[in-house]
């Protein structure tokens, strides 16, 4: 840090004010402080110091501060410093600051323990291994899958439905934490949705096609939706896909991502409750497979597939 000290001294940066070494800014009211009086530094120095090091040092092309929205003005100062000081001249570099809301609880304060202290993430993840297990045996699936699908199952939800509650809200407000909404089966939750992926991944397992084949299927099978209006409507939210990744990137917000999730499972059961993929003849008992609408299913898995992974969160094939 001394060496940025050094640094900025020499450019004629820091001002002397009330015994402190200061830096003013262009378009900021409260200078920072460099130096403080005894000689020792202070957070604004050592952010310096390490935004130098990752402008000058490392040459990062993008600098991402995941630190929640009550620093904003502190960052704005140290990018606008950064500037000032000449380190971002001549870079192409994109610097953000990803601030975040406060978490509450249900009675709409800071979510605490009972005696007032932090909750622990430890914690929280401790419970919602207990709930998420009390869910699936609510839903029959301890009788349903192996002992070691069932454990990874409950890692999933578990895991799952936390990552995605924070996630889904817009990170700039405060949101309710509730594990009962969390775990909820209906509606934008992580539990939904995974559920919705399993449901889609067995469809190509009933009709006995496997994923090598579905490939191969695609390069010669011509998709035409124009006739059916829920197919042509899921068709169309898969290809927004792209669309909604540049989006999220340009504006670093999640929710878009899993706003988009939903919807494409939403799209998916409006188009799986009216259209068959696998049909039965009732007199001959002969099975007939459609092929374009089992791809379309293949393809929204993918998807969301992709969209878990992008969030952190374990997809399963049988749940």
């Amino acid at each position: 840090m001394l060496d940025v000290v050094k640094e900025l001294d020499s450019k004629n940066l820091l001002k002397l004010e009330d015994g402190r070494k200061v830096m003013f800014l262009p378009g900021i009211d409260v200078p920072m402080t460099i130096v403080k009086t005894d000689g020792s530094f202070t957070y604004d120095t050592s952010d310096m110091a390490t935004i130098q090091q990752r402008l000058v040092e490392e040459n990062a092309e993008w600098i991402i501060y995941v630190v929640d929205s009550g620093q904003a003005l502190h960052l704005q100062s140290v990018f606008a410093g950064a500037k000032l000081a000449g380190w971002t001249e001549g870079r192409n570099v994109r610097i953000d600051h990803v601030g975040f809301g406060v978490v509450l609880g249900d009675d709409n304060k800071k979510l605490k323990t009972r005696a007032g202290e932090a909750i622990r993430l430890r914690d929280l993840l401790h419970e919602g291994i207990e709930r998420s297990m009390a869910k699936l045996k609510e839903k029959d699936r301890h009788n349903v899958l192996t002992p070691e699908e069932l454990v990874k199952a409950q890692k999933s939800v578990a895991y799952g439905c936390i990552k995605y509650a924070d996630l889904s809200h817009n990170r700039t407000s405060d949101y309710i934490f509730s594990f009962d909404r969390m775990l909820d089966d209906r509606g934008n939750t992580a539990v939904y949705l995974l559920y919705a992926y399993t449901r889609i991944r067995s469809i190509a397992r009933t009709a006995g096609v496997d994923h090598a084949a579905l490939k191969s299927m695609a390069q010669d099978i011509e998709l035409n939706f124009d006739s059916e209006e829920r197919e042509l409507k899921l068709a169309k939210c898969i290809v927004k896909y792209p669309d909604v990744l540049t989006r999220v990137i340009d504006e670093l917000l999640m929710h878009g991502l899993c706003e988009y999730m939903f919807q494409l499972a939403t799209s998916f059961t409006e188009f799986y409750d009216r259209h068959y993929c696998v049909e039965k003849d009732k007199t001959t008992g002969e099975v007939r497979l459609n092929y374009r609408r089992i791809l379309l299913c293949e393809a929204t898995a993918n998807v969301l597939k992709q969209c878990f992974e992008i969030l952190g969160i374990q997809a399963l094939e049988r749940m």
